[in-house]
């Protein structure tokens, strides 16, 4: 009888813990109310959230490394005379994903199942979400979902975009688009 009783003390406990991570996470990470689509979900949050915070702690090493401006002079973004000379790395990852990073913007594209997945992390930029929704449907993309996180200066944009049948780009081309789109124009609302 005693192992009974530990065995629904576990089980308590686990479906516990389980209500606990379901509470502190989003709920579009989590797709069914299953124990392992929860686990799954959470493990997904838990690494955006990782890179958030690499972006944060870069950050904040970047502004230790750098003289600091008087608190009234607002800093312009660093922007490059020629959009074709800007210092852009462009990495690839696997089969399956592509970098392209540059002093603006991180930008990751990756393939999840029969879509793209997009994180960007940048500086907060008035208007920088309608320019990449604007190359992303240059390129014959459908943004299907939008994640928008930001803490302090910094945001974390994730998309979950299907590829339109007329799109001929590779990741590696995705992510130098959308890299290029903080090198231009701000677009505006009527624009679009």
């Amino acid at each position: 009888m005693s192992h009974i009783a530990v065995e629904r003390n576990r089980r308590r406990q686990m479906n516990e813990h389980l209500k606990v991570l379901r509470s502190l996470t989003p709920c579009f990470y989590i797709k069914r109310g299953d124990q392992a689509s929860v686990i799954g979900g959470v493990i997904e949050f838990i690494k955006e959230l990782q890179q958030v915070l690499q972006a944060l702690e870069s950050k904040k090493q970047r502004k230790s490394l750098s003289p600091n401006p008087s608190p009234s002079t607002p800093r312009p973004l660093p922007l490059p005379a020629k959009p074709n000379h800007s210092p852009i790395g462009l990495e690839t990852v696997g089969d399956v994903g592509a970098c392209c990073n540059s002093s603006l913007a991180d930008v990751e594209a990756r393939i999840a199942g029969s879509n793209v997945v997009l994180k960007i992390v940048c500086g907060r930029i008035p208007g920088q979400i309608l320019k990449i929704i604007a190359v992303l449907e240059k390129f014959s993309f459908e943004v299907l979902h939008v994640n928008i996180s930001s803490m302090e200066d910094t945001v974390l944009y994730s998309f979950i975009i299907k590829i339109g049948l007329e799109c001929q780009l590779s990741l590696e081309e995705l992510a130098v688009e959308v890299q290029q789109s903080f090198f231009s124009e701000p677009v505006f609302l009527n624009e679009i």
